[in-house]
Order: C-alpha cells, then sequence, then structure tokens
C-alpha cells in the first residue's frame, strides 16, 4: 500500500513539473513572439514626428495625433501587425498636411487584433463631420471588421494591402483598396474574394512596382516582393488615392 501510495505520488510530481515546464515554455515564447517586431526606421520617421508649421503632432492615450489644416475630415489608422505604429508617421505626416487629419493608434503587442475597439476613444472625443478608418494588412483587416459594426459612425474605410472578411456591401460606406504589384505577402485569393464583400463602387489602386511594406518605414518584411519605387512614391501615390476617394472622385 505504501509503495502504490509512493507510486501516484511520484505520478503527480511528474505531471505538475511536465505542467510547470509547458506553462514556462509558453510564457517564454509569447514574451518572445510580441518582442518580435519591425521596428520604426527612426531615421526616416523622426522628421515626421515633430510639429512644425504645417502639422502638428502631439502624443494621445494610444497613439498620436497629427493635425494639419483640415478642420471637417479625419482618418484613425491600425498599423499592420507586429509593427511599431510609428513606422506609419511619414504617411499620416503627409494625409494631415493635405487636408486630412490624421489619429495613428498603437496597438496591444504590435496586433490590431488585440484593439479592434480603439477607435471608440478617437470617435467618442473628437468632433469631426466626416470619419474615414483605415488599416494596414492585419490592421486593415480589424478596420473592415471595426467599420461593419459601427457604419453609422464612418464615411469610408480604406484597406492598404488588405482586404475584409465582413460584408459591406449595403454599409453605404466609401471603400478604397490600395496594395502594391510587387507584394509578395498579401494573399491575393483572399483579396480577390474580398472584392465581392464591398460596396459596388468600391474603389481600387494597384501601385505599379510598389510592395507590401512601403506603406511605412520599417524595413524588408519577410516575403516581400522588391520594389521597384521608392518608398516616397509608393505613399505619395497612397496618399493621392485616399484624396480622390475622400473627393468622390470614381
Amino acid at each position: 500500500m505504501e509503495k502504490q501510495l509512493k507510486k501516484k505520488l511520484n505520478w503527480k510530481k511528474r505531471i505538475g513539473l511536465v505542467l510547470l515546464f509547458l506553462l514556462v515554455v509558453i510564457a517564454g515564447g509569447s514574451v518572445w513572439y510580441v518582442n518580435d517586431y519591425y521596428h520604426a526606421d527612426a531615421d526616416e520617421t523622426a522628421p515626421y514626428l515633430k510639429s512644425d508649421d504645417a502639422v502638428t503632432v502631439t502624443g494621445i492615450g494610444n497613439g498620436l495625433f497629427f493635425d494639419g489644416k483640415g478642420e471637417t475630415e479625419a482618418l484613425i489608422f491600425y498599423p499592420g501587425a507586429k509593427v511599431e505604429y510609428t513606422a506609419y508617421a511619414p504617411l499620416m505626416y503627409e494625409l494631415a498636411s493635405q487636408g486630412i487629419d490624421c489619429f495613428l493608434l498603437h496597438m496591444p503587442c504590435n496586433l490590431a487584433i488585440f484593439g479592434v475597439n480603439r477607435a471608440d476613444d478617437i470617435l467618442d472625443t473628437y468632433d469631426y463631420e466626416h470619419w474615414y478608418l483605415a488599416g494596414h494588412s492585419l490592421g486593415g483587416a480589424m478596420a473592415a471588421d471595426y467599420a461593419a459594426k459601427h457604419t453609422e459612425d464612418l464615411t469610408g474605410l480604406v484597406l492598404l494591402a488588405a482586404y475584409s472578411t465582413k460584408d459591406l456591401r449595403d454599409s453605404g460606406l466609401k471603400v478604397l483598396t490600395v496594395y502594391g504589384s510587387e507584394d509578395g505577402v498579401l494573399n491575393r485569393e483572399k483579396l480577390e474574394a474580398g472584392k465581392a464583400l464591398l460596396p459596388e463602387d468600391a474603389m481600387e489602386v494597384c501601385i505599379e512596382g510598389g510592395n507590401h511594406a512601403m506603406f511605412a518605414d520599417y524595413g524588408k518584411q519577410k516575403g516581400d516582393g522588391e520594389p521597384l519605387i521608392t518608398g516616397q512614391s509608393q505613399k505619395q501615390q497612397t496618399v493621392d488615392a485616399i484624396r480622390l476617394l475622400l473627393n468622390g472622385a470614381d
């Protein structure tokens, strides 16, 4: 009887040690995963994180506010997965300088899936006539998810190298999809399938020579294609496309 009791205790001890080991591995893996992300290129982004005569850049609770000359239109931006949010500062700055105030949001663990509703605070705090939600890659998918549930609060949606998995056909939203011809990360089959979920008048722009990463400044992304244009050119064409959407152009 005593031997059987010792065997049971030994087995329980072994199981406990195995479970503890698994917990340590999972915890360690989680810490590694959330800290393994694409960092913003400081040399490229630093000038766009400072206020000047054209744009005032200020910190807000969960990100940055780029306040330009615009007063009626604003855009809330969700960064791509595992990308430092400040990498999108140049794009936000340029939009703000063109009259579209921008809110660049920092996501928990750099993953928009954990901060889908972060647009709530912005919509509740600031007052604009027209609100646009935008996002890059996974950030775009999460922006589409949010937009599908808040159609009455938004005027439009901008998807950069992204697609919607939600039905937006009758949403009344103005929708723009922008992607690069050399994008090696974007799933083209899902992009095509996602078109059926967008309004009939949705706009689409393929930037010739552009890739997945150059909507921001965080270096080369694994699996991406080699760009045939500069990052500055890709961002400028993106700004031009967004301005067309806001102006209601076909």
